[in-house]
């Protein structure tokens, strides 16, 4: 069994889930960055479907690229041009093909974190 990548996205200044972020992933190769999948969060801040399924998954260097600042001047959290967070990127390692990862962005107008969930 092949494993897969997921990911969601919360607004921690508002509680919600942050819906329609465009999410793009990128698969690292030194200094390289091919883009592999392109999705936008639903209204539970998640993707429809892994970003990375089971039949393209591969351990390996990887990036998360977050359209945050589109979202935050959508939803009136940011007046000022530019905007503190604008486009959040979040390169990690998959070094277990048969495993689960799942890669989920908190974010506020002025910070963000992730960690690796289950």
């Amino acid at each position: 069994m092949a494993g897969f990548l997921t990911t969601h996205v919360l607004d921690t200044a508002k509680g919600v889930p942050a819906a329609g972020i465009r999410v793009t992933l990128y698969r690292l190769d030194g200094a390289e960055r091919t883009r592999l999948a392109e999705a936008v969060t639903n209204d539970d801040g998640r993707t429809d479907a892994p970003i990375l399924g089971r039949e393209d998954f591969a351990t390996g260097s990887y990036e998360l690229e977050f359209a945050a600042g589109d979202y935050l001047r959508e939803t009136g959290q940011t007046g000022a041009m530019p905007p503190f967070l604008d486009v959040v990127p979040i390169r990690f390692g998959i070094s277990d093909g048969e495993s689960h990862y799942h890669v989920p962005l908190l974010i506020s107008p002025f910070g963000y974190s992730t960690y690796r969930g289950s």
